[in-house]
C-alpha cells in the first residue's frame, strides 16, 4: 500500500481542469492523512497564476500538501538518474526519485513518461 502520492504536471493540470477522478483521489488521500507531494519543478511547469487556476491554488495551499524542493544533493541524484536511463526530462526524473525515496505512487496523465525511469514505481493514471 502506498504512503501517499507524488503529482506530476499532468496530475496538476487535471486538478486545474476539475477532473473528478483526481479530485476524489486527492480528497480521499488528504482525508486519510496520506502524503500528497508535488516537486517544485512540476509547480513551475504548470503554474501561470490567475483565476483559472483557483482549484490548483487551493490544492497547493492545502494542509498536507508538500512542495519538494530541489537541493544540491537531490539535483545531482536527478541528473545521475537521467544519465542512467538516457533521459533528459529532469522534472519527471525528480518526480520519480522523490516518489521512490518516500514510498509514494506517482499520479500522472502520461504513465509512459514515468515508466521510462524504471524503478518499479506505482503509477496512478488520471
Amino acid at each position: 500500500m502506498t504512503l501517499g502520492y507524488c503529482l506530476d504536471a499532468g496530475a496538476l493540470i487535471a486538478v486545474e481542469r476539475g477532473r473528478g477522478r483526481v479530485l476524489a483521489l486527492l480528497k480521499r488521500a488528504l482525508g486519510q492523512g496520506l502524503a500528497v507531494d508535488v516537486t517544485a519543478g512540476v509547480v513551475a511547469q504548470v503554474w501561470r497564476g490567475g483565476a483559472r487556476q483557483s482549484l490548483l491554488a487551493r490544492l497547493l495551499r492545502s494542509d498536507g500538501v508538500t512542495i519538494a524542493e530541489l537541493d544540491r544533493e537531490t539535483a545531482m541524484a536527478v541528473g545521475a538518474l537521467c544519465g542512467a536511463v538516457g533521459a533528459s526530462d529532469v522534472v519527471d526524473a525528480h518526480v520519480v526519485l522523490h516518489a521512490s525515496r518516500r514510498g509514494l505512487a506517482v499520479v500522472t496523465s502520461d504513465p509512459d513518461d514515468i515508466q521510462a525511469f524504471g524503478g518499479g514505481i506505482e503509477i496512478v493514471t488520471v
